[in-house]
């Protein structure tokens, strides 16, 4: 008999609210955080404003090690936790999946580097651990007591929504009853915002902050960095029903792909993006007339909108579903995109609300069903895909209980 897998309790860090109601309220109310980064005016950011990592852990020797990003990921897996009203003994057997990118505040981790030299009398005796992708992994498991099997993704943009998968998977083949899953991450210090300033990514420019993130307009010329994180609690649908637990939505189906291209630009026709997208609903067993939105990665760079437009189109044809860009509300959060966009769109699928995708002036696909303008829309089938420098491309669909 088929597994079905279920997300029983998410927790949510973002600069649009930290729950689905909050999140809903600043998306009807068009609140956004877009803001030029202090030390480059040329760039806009998007941050969590007011954030503490201790607001969530107390106490804790080892917060010291958390990089920023591995801090959205601790408080946030935290708020899984806590939200879902179990007690810390039943999570000894669950599994931990979770995205995570590099660390890149090397100027503000190291001020002082001298010739290649960075030893000094203050330099913390185990400073490597703010550099290693598991050290997040690492504290979830102290604070919540998790001892089954785990998994740190680092696959770029695509990372946490290849830890969902993942944790997925292993609960739909019979590995796992339950399992955390999700990601943190931020890439707003400077040298975050010099890497991919270099690598021609951001939007650059002086207008204003808010109007700097334009996915699919033809006008786009970069994505706006953001930060955040977001875990779920999934679970076996029979052991969930059994416990009582609240479900928000079924995970479905889940697929990956590489496209053995180049390092940062996706290739060209899409091909194996798709076959990603096609992989995941031939998984859930639906059809492509079956979605009814689309949470697309939709960057604002040039060269990922064109191919993420056209394939949206090749696969869905004639039943063009709704499509939505997260992006354009909190920018690009890097390896925790795909958490986050999931948690955003459950909390929209709840609401029966479609987010317009903002900015978006001038489509660069005359055929794809872009929301432009916010709406109340029930739905209850999605698709969240992400797609990361390296040619990683991960789809995952998700089905409304209700």
């Amino acid at each position: 008999m088929k597994r079905r897998v279920v997300i029983t309790s998410i927790g949510v860090v973002s600069s649009l609210g930290c729950t689905p109601d909050e999140i809903i309220m600043s998306l009807k109310g068009r609140k956004v955080a877009f803001e030029r980064q202090a030390s480059d005016g040329e760039v806009v950011v998007a941050p969590v404003r007011n954030f503490n990592i201790r607001s969530y852990t107390g106490p804790f020797k080892d917060g010291r090690y958390l990089n920023r990003g591995a801090q959205f990921s601790v408080a946030s897996a935290i708020d899984a936790v806590r939200n879902s009203g179990s007690l810390k003994e039943s999570f000894a057997r669950a599994g931990l999946f979770v995205g995570a990118g590099p660390n890149l505040d090397i100027g503000g981790e190291f001020p002082e580097v001298t010739k290649g030299n960075i030893d000094r009398n203050d330099l913390q005796a185990l400073w490597i651990l703010k550099f290693l992708p598991n050290t997040a992994a690492s504290v979830i498991s102290q604070l919540i007591g998790i001892h089954g099997e785990n998994l740190t993704v680092s696959t770029a943009c695509s990372s946490s929504l290849q830890a969902i998968g993942e944790a997925y998977r292993k609960i739909k083949d019979g590995y796992l009853n339950c399992a955390l899953a999700g990601g943190g991450d931020s890439r707003l210090s400077s040298g975050g915002i010099l890497a991919y300033k270099k690598a021609k990514a951001l939007c650059i420019g002086s207008g204003k902050p808010e109007k700097a993130s334009r996915p699919f307009d033809c006008g786009r010329n970069g994505f706006v960095p953001g930060e955040g994180g977001a875990f779920f609690l999934l679970e076996e649908l029979e052991q969930a029903k059994k416990q009582g637990s609240e479900i928000y939505a079924e995970l479905c189906g889940y697929g990956c792909s590489l496209d053995a291209h180049n390092m940062t630009a996706p290739e060209k026709s899409g091909r194996s993006a798709k076959d990603a997208m096609n992989a995941a609903l031939k998984e859930a067993e639906v059809s492509p007339s079956q979605i009814d939105a689309v949470s697309a990665h939709g960057t604002g760079t040039v060269l990922n909108d064109e191919m993420e437009a056209n394939i949206i189109f090749e696969i869905y044809g004639k039943a063009q579903p709704s499509v939505i860009a997260l992006k354009s509300w909190i920018g690009h959060a890097a390896s925790a995109c795909g958490a986050l966009e999931l948690a955003i769109t459950l909390a929209c699928m709840r609401d029966g609300y479609l987010p317009e995708i903002r900015n978006l002036d001038e489509p660069c696909h005359g055929e794809v069903k872009f929301v432009r303008s916010g709406m109340s829309a029930p739905f209850g089938t999605a698709v969240i895909e992400n797609f990361g420098f390296g040619g990683q491309n991960s789809a995952l669909v998700v089905k409304s209980v209700y």
